[in-house]
């Protein structure tokens, strides 16, 4: 039966939700007044997911993503407006992290296993992907032009573009968007490792939400964060990953050595106002380790927890809140 509370003197009902989406599923807890009807909520909210899907998907033929992938450099491409704000917070966030955030990995992602092509890295597709990758080009955020005011995008150079390191935060940032138009003021939405508070809960208390430990094969929690009106997203090496002899390579591409990340980073954790920026900068701080990550994070003001594989231990390191770590 659900939980019952109130606020300013109107019952509210803790809900919650969850359907399936971009290979995982959505969940919302919420306190929603009590004659809200469910059923529009859970289809607004599974509506907005899959739009988020449909558009950036790099296993769907048909999806915005793969259109323009597939288009020839210099030609305009029309693009959905919610496609072309994460584009634009991607090419910013690539900027910003000198390319630890890359969003033109998409062959790269592929050649390694970790895309719709295949599921075991191909050492001829790497070869391939990674000479293409360096061969001489703008930036992406100069090689991608993006148009809003019209709706449209180009590309300058070929590229390959993956949005799977910006897409989830996006969509938990689209289910808040739409628990807020129904009304909705508290509430806890995730996808994945990426979560979002709306408020607190309606008694007052934070979201408390856990802090996985990066372990394989089995989920544990390495700690608690308390939420209010804040996103967290972690990124690690631990959930997705192929094994190349002893070797473990997770599934975060590190676009400026054409490899997968490799550098004793189990996992980043941070802290944004919003889904779509904790994610981005949890995937760039993951690729850019603990020493230029660090020094990136500092610069740029950010709240984040790493978490070091060191001598078979994990060592902590925390900026802004989690600094006590």
């Amino acid at each position: 039966m659900p939980k019952t509370c109130s606020e300013a003197g109107a019952p509210l009902t803790r809900l919650q939700l969850h359907g399936p989406a971009m290979g995982t599923r959505w969940s919302v807890g919420c306190d929603a007044p009590a004659g809200m009807d469910h059923k529009a909520l859970h289809a607004a909210l599974q509506a907005a997911v899959a739009q988020v899907d449909a558009q950036m998907s790099p296993y769907k033929p048909d999806s915005d993503l793969l259109r323009l992938n597939r288009a020839p450099a210099g030609a305009w491409i029309d693009l959905p407006t919610e496609m072309l704000q994460v584009l634009a917070r991607a090419l910013e966030v690539c900027r910003l992290s000198g390319g630890a955030f890359e969003p033109a990995v998409g062959a790269l992602v592929d050649a390694w296993g970790f895309g719709a092509a295949r599921d075991a890295p191909d050492a001829q597709a790497i070869h391939a992907a990674r000479a293409a990758h360096a061969a001489p080009r703008p930036p992406t955020h100069q090689a991608l032009e993006l148009d809003l005011p019209a709706g449209r995008a180009r590309k300058h150079a070929p590229l390959q573009l993956d949005l799977c390191g910006i897409a989830k935060g996006y969509a938990v940032d689209r289910m808040c968007d739409m628990l807020q138009r129904h009304g909705v003021r508290h509430a806890l939405a995730a996808l994945d490792g990426e979560l979002r508070a709306l408020g607190p809960q309606a008694d007052g208390a934070p979201w408390a939400v856990a802090l996985e430990s990066p372990l394989e094969g089995r989920r544990s929690a390495q700690g608690v964060i308390e939420l209010q009106d804040l996103a967290v997203a972690t990124s690690g090496d631990y959930r997705r990953f192929v094994r190349v002899g002893q070797t473990r390579l997770a599934h975060s591409m590190d676009g400026r050595r054409g490899a997968p990340v490799n550098n004793g980073v189990a996992s980043v954790t941070v802290l944004a106002p919003n889904c779509m920026d904790a994610d981005a900068w949890a995937t760039a701080l993951l690729v850019a380790g603990p020493g230029e990550g660090l020094a990136l994070a500092q610069r740029l003001g950010l709240e984040a927890l790493w978490l070091l594989r060191r001598g078979g231990a994990l060592v902590q390191l925390g900026l802004g809140r989690f600094g006590g770590a």
